[in-house]
């Protein structure tokens, strides 16, 4: 099967020309004859003055010989909306567990608890202090890669 390519950019149509800046950079670092490799990276300034600098990429052949189960439980606590909401209140910068028990959105105390210990055990949340969260740096453009690619 031939590879899937997106066209070129057109210049004329206002897209520019180095459009696939990141893309043409792995392509020069993967050997031809390797599966590939997939790479996300981002430049992140939150509402908090929070700044996050982020790349990763790792080799196609380590994500097909993984055991993809094991990282159900992470990507099943991104499965609720709550949870969701929770996450984008926390990068706006809601951060208290008592900030957040004020949004009804969020459910009740022991709901908003439930879902609180539901992200942290996953990794996306951790307690900076005591009823204060955040997401921790290394989650955050991972994160936010994954809502790019559920994006409609």
């Amino acid at each position: 099967m031939p590879p899937v390519r997106t066209p070129s950019p057109d210049p004329s149509a206002g897209v520019p020309a180095d459009l696939f800046w990141a893309l043409e950079g792995l392509k020069q670092r993967v050997d031809a004859d390797e599966p590939g490799a997939v790479l996300y990276t981002g430049t992140v300034g939150l509402p908090t003055g929070e700044r996050y600098d982020w790349q990763y990429g790792t080799p196609v052949e380590a994500l097909l010989e993984a055991d993809w189960s094991a990282w159900a439980d992470r990507l099943a606590a991104l499965g609720h909306p709550v949870r969701l909401r929770l996450l984008h209140r926390i990068l706006s910068g809601v951060r208290t567990t008592a900030e957040l028990a004020a949004d009804e959105e969020l459910g009740t105390t022991g709901q908003l608890y439930h879902h609180l210990r539901h992200l942290v055990s996953a990794g996306w949340l951790q307690s900076a202090a005591r009823g204060r969260y955040t997401v921790p740096g290394e989650r955050v453009v991972p994160l936010l890669v994954i809502l790019s690619g559920v994006r409609t």
